[in-house]
């Protein structure tokens, strides 16, 4: 399954350090796109690779990338929300357990 990752990488003020950014997520095994967003300051890598590895390449390159989102796992999790919805099943272990948190907050 293909992943997406977004990183904000703070020194990509201009064309020089985005050629840099890109060449250096370009080097992982497994990226298939890279677009990279020099207003906003984000490298999105599209691509069956290490996601891990794309932020320390980045990191190491000295273009201090911060992570914003991981779609494909964000994507799972709603994913799994919706298959409990559709097989009849209330909420998962985490919205059971606030449910839980909120009951004794209310009885105290």
């Amino acid at each position: 399954m293909a992943q997406k990752v977004v990183l904000k990488v703070l020194t990509m003020t201009d064309d020089k350090t985005k050629q840099k950014a890109i060449e250096a997520a370009a080097d992982i095994f497994g990226v298939d796109s890279i677009a990279a967003d020099l207003k906003d300051q984000k490298l999105t890598v599209i691509g069956q690779m290490d996601t891990v590895a794309v932020a320390k390449r980045l990191k190491k390159v000295g273009k201090s990338g911060h992570h914003l989102s991981w779609a494909s796992q964000r994507g799972e999790e709603t994913r799994r929300k919706e298959r409990r919805e559709e097989r009849g099943e209330e909420t998962g272990r985490k919205e059971r357990r606030e449910e839980r948190g909120q009951k004794m907050k209310n009885h105290m």
